[in-house]
């Protein structure tokens, strides 16, 4: 029951933060970002699924395929006629020879057909996880300019500064929404790696899930410079203990 991401938990994780944000910061970019996370989220379940199905047509003609070779090598063989002379001795190991080859080229095309299926998914793989990977630089993108420093030690700003409008607290929600929209993508990378368990595929979601760690991890540093200082500025301001 727990050995498995289920598609439809991180959709309702993905909704829920969706909504927190949107409460919260209603006309900002990281609220549409988040209900683009929903689609992405709800075309993960699609996709996934339709990845982890097997290509029943394509299977249906490389058996095809591979049938009708094999007919056609033992229809041949069935032709030769021997009386076990030199000659047709001969001729016998020439046939299964020519047939050896035959069978081995048409093994090797079966090999390719088969192929074909494994990398048309995993084309659709890698696609969909260059889209969560471009995703999660968005997210960095959007707390990039969110400095602590400049809230809690301001200065004197230039024409192409960027502007700051939230309080602490507001500061401290936003980098923490970021940083779980992180953690919803790469939650909906690993769902790819539970349905298509391709070694390429798999390095793509180690990728997509390093590079939301780490860039989760830089909010994460932000952050506790924001709480120190919050926690050193109510210590300033506490009233001093009344004197034994």
């Amino acid at each position: 029951m727990y050995r498995q991401l289920d598609p439809e938990k991180i959709i309702e994780t993905a909704e829920r933060l969706r909504a927190r944000i949107r409460e919260r910061f209603p006309d900002s970019s990281l609220s549409r970002l988040a209900a683009e996370l929903v689609e992405v989220a709800r075309n993960a379940r699609e996709r996934s699924a339709e990845i982890g199905r097997p290509h029943w047509p394509l299977r249906a003609g490389v058996g095809l395929f591979a049938a009708a070779v094999l007919s056609a090598l033992a229809y041949g063989l069935s032709q030769v006629e021997l009386e076990w002379r030199l000659p047709d001795v001969i001729t016998l190991v020439q046939a299964v020879e020519a047939g050896t080859n035959e069978l081995v080229l048409a093994g090797a095309a079966v090999y390719f057909l088969l192929s074909v299926e494994k990398r048309l998914k995993r084309g659709r793989a890698l696609a969909a996880l260059h889209e969560l990977r471009s995703l999660a630089h968005v997210v960095d993108m959007h707390q990039l300019t969110k400095d602590p420093e400049r809230l809690l030690r301001p200065g004197p700003d230039t024409a192409s500064s960027p502007k700051v409008s939230m309080t602490a607290f507001e500061l401290a929600r936003y980098l923490d929404y970021c940083s779980e929209v992180l953690a919803v993508i790469g939650k909906v990378a690993a769902v790819y790696a539970q349905n298509f368990d391709e070694e390429a595929a798999l390095s793509a979601v180690d990728e997509v899930e390093d590079l939301t760690t780490g860039l989760s991890r830089k909010i994460w540093q932000k952050l506790m410079i924001l709480d120190a200082d919050l926690r050193r500025a109510d210590a300033t301001s506490a009233p001093a203990l009344p004197a034994a």
